[in-house]
């Protein structure tokens, strides 16, 4: 491959990185890897391993928060606080 081909596929690149860091700071880590996009135009099999690793963290913070909420909630109903 000459060198203005590979410049060129490495600025393409560059730009599919760059587009989600400005989603992230845009709208947010959760939203942007949970709904906005599953990036199938990134073809990096690490950063995907991360995303999904990345949306495990995310549903576990969720489904702990909601279980966490929900049981204070009942505790004070009960106390009747």
């Amino acid at each position: 491959m000459d060198k203005e081909k590979e410049l060129f596929f490495l600025e393409e690149e560059l730009e599919k990185y760059q587009k989600v860091v400005y989603r992230i700071k845009n709208e947010g880590v959760g939203y942007t890897f949970k709904h906005y996009s599953s990036f199938e135009e990134i073809e990096d099999e690490e950063f995907h391993n991360l995303r999904k690793n990345l949306i495990d963290c995310i549903n576990l913070m969720d489904e702990y928060l909601k279980n966490k909420i929900d049981d204070l909630e009942e505790k004070i109903e009960v106390n009747g606080i």
